[in-house]
């Protein structure tokens, strides 16, 4: 590509995740149209083949782009997420999260890193493969999600129910970050506990211990837990983790609740699975049970599970990503990531994932969210080698 004209991609690249950022599409409070119809009128002016999804109860959650080559082989799929995380308090940002100006080279406004940017960037990849389709293997698909941030990845859910769609063999996840390549994360498994107890006056003579009381207790058993270590034998580089986020009970003074609810959230490994993590709940609510008798046993309501994840570095599209990005003259490590993202969704359906490759940003889901501009070209080149390796690999 000339010069000139990689200037005019880039300015156009730009443009585009302006246009994105200028419409708000908060994870769960926004109305998601007005950013996905600013990509629709790109796709369209362009004659970039593209349609919507809809999760089961008829809600729109994305686009597809497909780009199919005109030989047989796999397909491969770039993803980016258009929805976003809230804005938090605007006060305290130095400019309007919905901005979109670049300022001092850098791209300011919530998405910008996460992950809007790259998803102007995948549009554009897909219009630059169009004319040259007939000669590629397999196809290429992008997909462009709005159902991220809430945690229901309700666009990639869809994406992968859709009979009509081709199947990828991998995919390349447009999270930020120059420095690695993510190839892997712990995966997850949560539950909501129920802690009974017999309700009563806060002043009652009568001692009872109460369902605040118990579910302490119950908090206390799992900080406790012994958990394992990292596994050497399965290479993977991370330990389990154990949490209770949530903690909720009562009302006022002068009652004594009869419930207390928690959330438990376990991070896991291929050495410490689903199973182990809900098999270390009901232990130590057996023993709550036992040491706090109440009239009604704890409820455990498991929420939600994905298996951990990790490719191999000859593993594609792990393999093209490094090995493109090597070639560009950056330095970027494969990294197992400890949130779990994604491509722990994916993994799920035994689909390979990459899950972070990007510009540099500061402020992700935090205050004042920008990306550097000055790596785009490099960034962008390597996402299109990558993807033109794969699929005139067949």
């Amino acid at each position: 590509m000339s010069e000139n004209l990689q200037q005019a991609r880039m300015a156009s690249v730009t443009e585009l995740a302006q246009e994105l950022i200028r419409r708000p599409s908060r994870g769960g409070i926004d109305d998601y149209g007005p950013v996905l119809g600013v990509l629709e009128d790109w796709l369209t002016d362009r004659a970039v083949p593209h349609r919507r999804l809809y999760d089961d109860a008829g809600e729109l959650v994305g686009l597809l782009v497909e780009i199919p080559g005109g030989r047989p082989g796999q397909w491969w799929a770039l993803d980016a997420c258009v929805d976003t995380a809230p804005y938090g308090d605007e006060t305290a940002w130095s400019f309007p999260p919905e901005s979109g100006e670049v300022r001092q080279g850098w791209l300011l406004g919530r998405g910008s890193a996460d992950s809007k940017l790259a998803a102007a960037m995948f549009c554009h990849i897909a219009a630059d493969l169009l004319p040259r389709a007939a000669d590629l293997h397999g196809g290429l698909a992008v997909l462009l999600d709005v159902d991220e941030h809430t945690g229901g990845f309700g666009g990639a859910r869809a994406y992968l129910a859709d009979e009509a769609a081709a199947r990828p063999a991998g995919v390349m996840i447009g999270y930020p970050g120059l420095d690695e390549v993510v190839v892997g994360g712990r995966g997850l498994w949560r539950a909501a506990v129920a802690v009974h107890a017999p309700s009563g006056h806060s002043g009652s003579s009568r001692t009872v211990v109460g369902a605040i009381s118990r579910a302490a207790r119950l908090v206390r058993l799992l900080d406790a837990a012994d958990l394992p270590g990292v596994d050497g034998g399965s290479g993977f580089p991370l330990p389990p983790k154990l949490s209770v986020t949530s903690f909720h009970g009562g009302q006022g003074f002068s009652v004594t609740p009869d419930l207390c609810e928690l959330n438990v959230d376990i991070r896991t490994t291929p050495a410490f699975d689903a199973h182990d993590a809900e098999t270390l709940i009901r232990k130590a609510v057996a023993e709550l049970d036992a040491e706090l008798p109440a009239p009604k046993p704890t409820e455990i309501t498991p929420v939600a599970s994905w298996p951990p994840f990790r490719l191999r570095e000859n593993e594609q599209p792990a393999a093209a990503l490094l090995t493109t990005a090597a070639e560009a003259g950056l330095v970027v490590r494969a990294k197992t990531a400890g949130p779990s993202n994604i491509g722990n969704l994916l993994a799920g359906e035994g689909i390979p994932a990459t899950a972070g490759f990007g510009l540099p940003y500061e402020g992700l889901h935090g205050i004042d969210e920008r990306a550097h501009l000055a790596e785009l070209p490099q960034v962008y080149a390597v996402y299109q080698r990558a993807v033109l390796d794969l699929l005139r690999a067949g």
